[in-house]
């Protein structure tokens, strides 16, 4: 495998506050690779920063060989970046179809139009297209952000505790679905989970986070219950 994403000692700030430190890590093309850690320790901020959305970063992020940093957010989307935030980011008062055309502007080929594969795999989307998204469960909501997200026909999805506050048999059908966009379609993930089921199911690899540095990594085998322990229980 190529590797598709490698950040090289980046700090990252908001304000004068260092919040990621010295972070390394390689990402390889087709990999599902799980960030894990307790609340707090800089998850978030590294998904936000992969997409330019901190104040500051220094250090190196390439995807394909391509430096990002400097560049804006609306521009790192367009190398295949697709992001749900924590909290998914729903637009409430605009209709399912227009979130989910919301991603097509940071498209390559620039189709203002909604992929066949977003209406494929989100049955109920297809059915509401014209349903304010903010009349939606927590569980639609979150699959409109992966919609959403898919438009932008991205090489990596970076998906921010995908699970979160969601009923267990919708955590079981978007496992399914993220597992399948990965392993069939070769869509390479990132994902911040706090779900260990979750995370041994999907994961290829892992990074555990601790106060903002990389404090373990490797194949998702080597993620032991003792590893979990010490870095994720309160």
């Amino acid at each position: 495998m190529s590797t598709l994403l490698n950040f090289d000692n980046v700090t990252s700030y908001y304000g004068a506050t260092r919040i990621l430190k010295d972070f390394s890590f390689e990402m390889q093309k087709g990999e599902c690779l799980c960030v894990l850690g307790r609340n707090g320790v800089g998850k978030t901020t590294l998904m936000r920063t992969i997409m330019g959305l901190t104040d500051k970063s220094t250090g190196a992020i390439r995807i394909n060989g391509t430096e990002l940093t400097g560049k804006a957010p609306y521009q790192r989307a367009t190398y295949g970046l697709g992001y749900v935030p924590q909290g998914r980011g729903i637009l409430s008062d605009f209709t399912v179809r227009e979130n989910i055309l919301l991603g097509t502007f940071a498209r390559a080929d620039k189709a203002p139009e909604i992929p066949e594969l977003c209406l494929r795999i989100f049955p109920y989307l297809k059915e509401n297209l014209d349903r304010r998204a903010g009349l939606l469960s927590g569980g639609q909501k979150q699959q409109l952000a992966i919609a959403r997200a898919l438009a932008v026909g991205p090489q990596i999805l970076l998906l921010d505790e995908p699970t979160e506050g969601i009923q267990p048999n919708i955590v079981h059908e978007i496992g399914e679905i993220l597992k399948m966009l990965n392993k069939e379609l070769g869509i390479s993930l990132i994902l911040t989970e706090q779900h260990i089921k979750v995370a041994r199911k999907l994961g290829d690899s892992f990074i555990m986070v601790d106060n903002g540095r990389v404090v373990a990594r490797g194949p998702i085998e080597d993620m032991t219950d003792e590893l979990v322990e010490r870095h994720m229980t309160i």
